[in-house]
């Protein structure tokens, strides 16, 4: 039976990373081989030291939007949102909202989903700087369902010409300006989300290690890289709820894979080579689409899946992480890892190791290599 207290621990305040190391690639690796329960600690530009030849990664390339923005009610009062822009939708303007693959945008009008700061009435219209708005249709709690007339490009303009990174809570206290967030708390391979369906409202945390050349040292190892596209959003880091557990799922998180993608991710696999899962984003998506024989150039899907022991990997045999927060969902599928890896030691235990000997945890945190 999952418990989640089983994932607690104490984490010291000088063991939580306000900014990344500069550069990226300084920052430590915790290495854990669970076949010798050997553990090293060096640094992530030497990952490709650490990585067996006969093996190939597989990275989330998802761009984090700007999505906190400062926007006007009609009163002249301001709301602070939070765009989830990982569960944009389209309406027909039938009463019915669809998933933003829908192919034609033309006519409709679009809806988002934000978290507001304070009291909202529905009907209520937001602007933007510009003199664009939003009007809040549906409520639960304080997260909102917002309707908006102009295209989701246009959405996309307005964060980034107006809008903050959407950094967790605990990096409030970090120092790093608006332009400085929006260049460290994003991947360097991030795609641009012009064109793009969906956008992400958290970063893959794991992939903010690489660098230009930590890369390039992996490929003149001979090991491949792909990517996948997982938006991810802020369930991702939400507590688990007994909900959960009963039902055995997540949150939805809408995911991207080129045909040829998969194509070449089996070819490898089936070859016998080791597909090197970089981050739980990764991983679940993955995971997701292990049995899929869909034939299309690129599917476009969500997942709900729950990963926690005991669960059968049947694509990740290596995965780089960071250090996640207590009593999570990423937690478990990291837990679950180690057990199908049949590794002599749990997570918290590793954890603990890490706490001890300086390594930094959460966004801007370290990372750690299970092989």
């Amino acid at each position: 039976m999952v418990n989640s207290e089983d994932y607690g621990y104490f984490l010291p305040e000088s063991n939580l990373a306000l900014e990344p190391a500069v550069p990226r690639d300084l920052s430590k690796l915790f290495v854990y081989d669970t076949k010798t329960d050997q553990i090293t600690f060096d640094q992530f530009f030497n990952l490709n030291k650490h990585l067996p030849n006969n093996s190939f990664l597989v990275l989330n390339d998802t761009k984090v939007l700007p999505a906190r923005v400062i926007l006007k009610k009609e009163s002249g009062g301001k709301v602070i949102i939070l765009f989830l822009v990982n569960e944009l939708t389209h309406s027909t303007g039938s009463g019915q909202a669809g998933l933003a693959s829908l192919p034609s945008e033309s006519e409709g009008l679009r809806v988002i989903r934000g978290m507001v700061d304070r009291k909202v009435n529905i009907g209520a219209k937001l602007f933007f700087e510009d003199g664009s708005f939003i009007e809040a249709i549906k409520q639960k709690e304080n997260i909102f369902d917002f309707k908006f007339k102009f295209s989701k490009e246009k959405l996309f303009t307005l964060l980034q010409k107006f809008g903050n990174m959407p950094i967790p809570p605990y990096l409030k206290k970090s120092t790093l300006t608006r332009n400085e967030l929006m260049e460290k708390y994003q991947t360097i391979f991030a795609r641009a989300p012009v064109g793009a369906r969906l956008a992400s409202s958290a970063a893959p945390t794991a992939s903010l290690h690489f660098t230009d050349s930590v890369f390039k040292n992996l490929k003149e190892k001979g090991i491949k890289k792909y990517f996948v596209t997982l938006h991810v959003g802020l369930g991702t880091f939400a507590p688990i709820t007994e909900r959960n557990i009963k039902q055995k799922k997540l949150h939805e998180e809408y995911y991207e894979i080129n045909k040829s993608t998969i194509q070449s991710i089996n070819r490898l696999k089936n070859d016998g080579e080791k597909l090197v899962a970089v981050g739980t984003t990764v991983t679940r998506t993955l995971e997701s689409i292990s049995d899929i024989k869909n034939q299309k150039l690129k599917i476009f899907g969500k997942t709900d899946l729950f990963i926690f022991p005991p669960y059968d990997f049947k694509m990740a045999d290596i995965m780089i992480t960071n250090f996640h927060l207590p009593k999570s969902s990423l937690m478990m599928l990291v837990e679950a890892f180690l057990q199908h890896k049949k590794a002599k030691r749990h997570l918290i235990d590793l954890y603990n190791m890490a706490i001890k000997n300086n390594f930094r945890f959460y966004s801007f945190g370290d990372a750690m290599l299970i092989l």
